[in-house]
């Protein structure tokens, strides 16, 4: 879904855009409607009303005039996003799932919505025997809506907050490599999501 979102939504879209849209587009039914709590978006600070306009903006939602005082309700205009794996039941465990990760104690809301997508895209994107991950640098900044070159510095970040045991690019070909911290083979994402304690910022390089 990260990846249909890079696609999906303009280069200009923010982080914190793309983390409410991640949200619609695990929790959308088949009629294209999404409702999310104001509870839920204020545990993310998500609940902005710019957030919304820029993917109105960008033609990727609509929010619908039924939107009360505990929800917000929108139809998402892309129809393509109905042929994104996984199925409904698996998205709506992913998004609870997104919503722990992006919100743990490890990076937290305070950390800004950048560290928290990074954190969602390094863990999802990351073996789940070995914890390590391999993809593009670019790939990465563009599912974040960031530009590469600030790539680095929040990766040191979230090796500071313990996310990370260590990252590395290859010059030659702008791949990055990563470990997540503690990682305990198929169950980690859940450690990784309920972590306690930041530790000691650790090396830059695997």
């Amino acid at each position: 879904m990260l990846s249909y979102l890079a696609a999906a939504l303009p280069e200009s879209t923010p982080a914190s855009a793309r983390l409410l849209a991640l949200q619609c587009a695990l929790r959308v039914d088949t009629a294209m409607q999404v409702r999310l709590p104001k509870g839920m978006l204020r545990s993310l600070r998500l609940d902005t009303p710019e957030l919304w306009r820029d993917l109105e903006q960008a033609r990727w939602l609509r929010i619908g005039p039924a939107s009360v005082a505990n929800e917000v309700e929108a139809e998402l205009l892309d129809a393509a996003l109905l042929s994104q794996a996984p199925a409904r039941p698996d998205r709506t465990q992913a998004a609870d799932w997104a919503l722990r990760v992006a919100g743990s104690s490890t990076v937290g809301t305070a950390a800004g919505p950048l560290l928290q997508l990074a954190s969602l895209y390094l863990t999802a994107h990351a073996d789940p025997d070995s914890g390590t991950g391999l993809t593009g640098l670019d790939q990465m900044a563009r599912a974040c809506g960031a530009p590469p070159a600030d790539m680095p510095d929040a990766l040191d970040q979230l090796a500071g907050t313990g996310l990370l045991q260590c990252w590395q690019t290859c010059r030659d070909w702008g791949d990055l490599c990563w470990t997540l911290t503690a990682f305990r083979g198929r169950h980690s994402i859940e450690l990784v999501a309920r972590a306690g304690a930041p530790r000691d910022r650790t090396p830059s390089t695997c």
